[in-house]
């Protein structure tokens, strides 16, 4: 089975360094093992791609329209200006005022593309989802990457404190 058939695409690398993946579906009690073919030259071979992969999409249900389902756009890094005026906190914190948080939503149907950062386990968990929605939830769009901002502020003794906070902005977001 070719991995971008179940939405697994990945940077180009020698061979003996690609990525795998096995997944086992139980499909009859009789297994079936279907002969290997041999690959087709690589025009026919991306025009087959294509065409396997909206057969595998029309089969599974799964509609890539560029937008996730029901219209909504798929996980990515939204703005979020976090101030601390707003919050109530400047009696304490004296920088910044505020600053850039960011925050991650969208939706995360399968396949997941490349683009969605997202693990093999979710990968997977998205494809048994459309299988199961009732036993096993939807894949979430969480941060994938965050950074550290400095916050300047007095602390319970009237101390000027200058501190990195980690984890306070969203630099990528993902299917997890």
């Amino acid at each position: 089975m070719d991995p971008g058939l179940a939405g697994l695409l990945g940077q180009q690398a020698p061979r003996s360094r690609q990525p795998f993946m096995v997944g086992f579906f139980r499909t009859s009690r009789n297994p079936v093992r279907t002969p290997r073919v041999v690959r087709p030259q690589r025009k026919k071979r991306q025009l087959n791609k294509t065409i396997q992969m909206q057969h595998l999409n029309k089969h599974l249900g799964v509609f890539d329209d560029g937008h996730g389902s029901r219209g909504r756009d798929v996980c990515r890094r939204h703005e979020l200006y976090v101030s601390f005026r707003d919050l109530g906190w400047l009696d304490w914190v004296i920088a910044p005022q505020g600053y850039s948080a960011y925050y991650c939503e969208g939706e995360c149907n399968y396949p997941l593309g490349h683009q969605m950062n997202s693990t093999n386990h979710a990968t997977m968990q998205a494809l048994i989802h459309l299988m199961k929605p009732e036993v096993v939830p939807k894949v979430c769009c969480v941060p994938t990457k965050l950074s550290a901002i400095s916050v300047l502020y007095y602390d319970r003794s009237n101390n000027v404190i200058l501190r990195k906070e980690h984890n306070m902005v969203v630099q990528a977001c993902g299917c997890h």
